[in-house]
């Protein structure tokens, strides 16, 4: 009985830290949805992006560990910005099927463009820090799990507080109600998204220095099956709510963590797809998301 309560415990802490980089690749799709309307399906290479920029510092240009992850940080909110502005700016009053086409075509051409620069080798992810493990008789919580809970709590409640409090904030609000409404305000719409964008991007890639710090390899495919299980955690906790996005990846990761261990490895994405499906029969909008009604 003791050791079956050690795995439980053991197999929650897992699922937090997992569920934990769901959240914050999720909070960037809830945040673009929210604001700009529109999926970027494109938002998970960018998590690729940011893991091989801090590769790229670290082990080939040989810089410390904090100056690595801010030009990772620095990379992936310039490449969202860029993105925005070139290939979806133009589409801002297109179909969303246009929309979406687009999008996937952008998470293509990253993927290709790191296939051609890298090639498809799997590169070892640096260890750029190390903490001591933390012991509770027979249950160990890896300092690994203890940062990334950490980091992630924290950027939910400073997202928070910024979209509530600050004047950009108050403006993503105002574009996400009603993007015509804001304009006639005197607020600049594109310069709003474009924000959007940078702060998701910026997301995205810590997001990729926990996934490679968590499972230790990157390569060209690594932000598709996380950047679709992200999206699958947004749509849980409900898109376009923060609080959703994060508890929706949290529950997202102790789903999977509990498949793998007690009833299949092969069956765990099939299970929480599965589970997602009953969700949103019985609740459409989502855990946390609001029901809206169209304006005609």
């Amino acid at each position: 009985m003791m050791n079956f309560f050690t795995s439980l415990i053991n197999n929650l802490i897992s699922g937090l830290s997992v569920g934990s980089i769901y959240a914050l690749i999720a909070l960037g799709y809830t945040m673009v949805y929210g604001i700009a309307k529109m999926l970027n399906f494109a938002h998970g290479d960018i998590i690729m992006v940011g893991a091989f920029a801090v590769i790229v510092s670290v082990s080939s240009l040989g810089l410390p560990s904090i100056i690595a992850i801010l030009i990772a940080v620095a990379v992936c909110v310039v490449l969202g910005v860029v993105i925005e502005a070139i290939a979806y700016r133009p589409l801002r009053n297109a179909s969303p099927l246009a929309v979406l086409i687009t999008a996937i075509g952008v998470s293509y051409l990253l993927q290709n463009l790191a296939l051609l620069i890298f090639g498809s080798t799997q590169y070892s992810f640096p260890r750029l820090f190390q903490m001591e493990a933390i012991h509770f008789g027979q249950i160990t919580i890896s300092g690994q799990s203890i940062i990334t809970l950490l980091v992630t709590t924290i950027i939910m409640i400073a997202l928070h507080f910024f979209i509530n409090q600050t004047k950009i904030g108050k403006a993503m609000r105002a574009v996400s109600e009603d993007k015509g409404a804001a304009e006639l305000m005197g607020i600049s719409v594109n310069r709003t998204i474009s924000v959007t964008f940078a702060i998701g991007s910026g997301l995205a890639a810590i997001a990729g220095l926990f996934y490679g710090l968590t499972y230790g390899f990157i390569g060209p495919y690594t932000g598709s099956m996380p950047g679709i299980k992200a999206f699958v955690a947004a749509v849980f906790g409900g898109i376009g709510s923060i609080p959703g996005a994060m508890l929706g990846g949290i529950l997202l990761g102790v789903i999977e963590s509990f498949s793998k261990a007690y009833i299949s490895t092969e069956l765990s994405d099939a299970i929480v797809f599965g589970i997602l499906i009953l969700v949103l029969t019985i609740r459409p909008f989502g855990l946390l998301g609001k029901k809206t009604n169209e304006k005609v």
